[in-house]
């Protein structure tokens, strides 16, 4: 049976603030988040199309509709299309806009999807379907925060995810796991979501751990950042001087 996505060869590059570069033989194609791209050596063209180019056929509804979720969760309509254009293997790669860890994964090896952070996806061998995934329980809806809004990633190639902060791997064999919304990269299909309550009413108030946490549980395998960008922003926010500063000039 023929694979639908490209065969990408790749690598991850640096250790604290990692990028990934993906090699492209002749007319393969990769494609990306808008603004994910860091650099592309020659032969390398790109294009800013509506989907993600997995249904070709899908017509001009289709992916109009796709790009409807898309904006609905802050995400641009377009994505760019990254193909060699040339003769031999051409190199373009890939990060996010603040530190962290890129993890690689081969859907093949988990049933052919990934759920993960609506903005934590970076890159994916073309063929791959990119979709919002949106969680049908209602704590989940009202309550889940960052990790309400999540992204479908399917197919049977390699999709390049980022984590921010230092990535943690755990596997999950029944056991139940309760993790800070924003921490949560992504989880194979056998996980199952939902925001529950965190303890106590005193515990919500004065904890400093969020009203909800999200509940992981079942068989498969969970990816968790350590710092999410938004504890990051908060953290800068909260240390901003409040006012601007003067400007003395020379009498």
């Amino acid at each position: 049976m023929s694979k639908r996505c490209h065969e990408v060869d790749y690598e991850i590059i640096g250790s604290s603030m990692q990028l990934v570069e993906v090699e492209l033989d002749p007319h393969e194609t990769v494609i990306a988040e808008a603004g994910a791209m860091n650099y592309m050596e020659q032969d390398i063209i790109f294009e800013a199309k509506m989907g993600d180019g997995s249904e070709p056929e899908s017509g001009f509804f289709g992916k109009l509709l796709g790009a409807g979720k898309r904006a609905f969760s802050g995400e641009s309509i377009f994505m760019t299309h990254f193909t060699n254009d040339g003769h031999n293997k051409r190199k373009v790669a890939f990060a996010a806009p603040y530190p962290g860890s890129v993890l690689a994964v081969d859907l093949s090896q988990h049933d052919g999807e990934l759920i993960c952070q609506k903005d934590s996806f970076l890159a994916a061998a073309l063929g791959t379907n990119v979709t919002m995934k949106f969680n049908r329980r209602l704590g989940a809806g009202f309550f889940g925060g960052e990790g309400f809004i999540l992204q479908s990633l399917k197919g049977d190639g390699m999709v390049f995810i980022h984590a921010g902060g230092t990535l943690i791997k755990k596997e999950l064999n029944g056991e139940s796991l309760r993790v800070d919304t924003g921490c949560i990269v992504a989880f194979s299909p056998g996980i199952d979501y939902d925001i529950q309550r965190a303890g106590s009413l005193k515990s919500m108030v004065f904890g400093g751990e969020g009203l909800f946490l999200a509940t992981l549980q079942g068989h498969g395998t969970v990816w968790l950042q350590s710092l999410p960008f938004s504890r990051m922003a908060d953290r800068i926010i909260a240390h901003a001087p409040t006012k601007g500063g003067t400007s003395k000039g020379e009498d």
